[in-house]
């Protein structure tokens, strides 16, 4: 991926080649914080890979932050959400990739990624990552 990569402004959005391409689309669109002290994404339509099996894993996202100084667009985070469509990961594992990848792209004061993994096999999954700003 060039390193200048950024969205379209208007028409189709481009399928992701990776979770890294994903991972720099979410730090290059970011902007200007305005003052707020949460934000919340909620995606309801989340899929991945079970690394194991290479069966489809559906679920919910949640993503909530406070903003220190910019925040995530939101086309860039479907985006960024979309990349892991073939990616093999486990759901534990997702939780904390999500939030590991918020903070290297904005910096936020904290981070909190829920994922709800939906019923495979008769078990649900939720699992949680928290972040906190270091400076």
């Amino acid at each position: 991926m060039s390193e200048n990569y950024y969205l379209p402004r208007s028409g189709p959005m481009p399928r992701p080649s990776s979770v890294d391409e994903g991972r720099s689309v979410l730090k290059q669109e970011a902007f200007d914080a305005p003052n707020v002290q949460n934000i919340t994404f909620r995606a309801l339509e989340f899929t991945a890979v079970c690394p194991k099996t290479g069966q489809p894993d559906f679920g919910k996202v949640e993503i909530s932050y406070t903003p220190r100084h910019k925040c995530i667009e939101s086309k860039s985070m479907k985006f960024y959400l979309w990349s892991f469509r073939d990616h093999g990961a486990f759901c534990e594992s997702l939780a904390a990739q999500i939030a590991d990848d918020i903070m290297w792209a904005i910096e936020a004061e904290t981070v909190k990624v829920t994922v709800y993994q939906t019923a495979r096999g008769g078990i649900e999954l939720t699992t949680e990552a928290l972040r906190e700003y270091q400076g």
